[in-house]
């Protein structure tokens, strides 16, 4: 699976054991973000969600500064 820079970020940001813990920290974080933000988490959420956790398990997350 690609994710973009934005995306990989992201799932940094809320990153835990695995896929489906990472995707419900996510979810939970949804009400507080802005607009924008919840679109890229969605979009970010739907993408986690096609993965199997072994292929979770298998990706690397980098976290990227500017």
């Amino acid at each position: 699976m690609n994710f973009s820079v934005e995306e990989e970020n992201l799932i940094c940001m809320y990153h835990t054991s695995d896929r489906r813990r990472t995707m419900a920290r996510m979810l939970a974080a949804l009400p507080d973000m802005d607009t924008e933000m919840r679109q890229l988490a969605n979009s970010t959420i739907a993408k986690l969600e096609q993965m199997t956790d072994d292929d979770f398990d298998g990706q690397r997350f980098d976290f990227v500064g500017e």
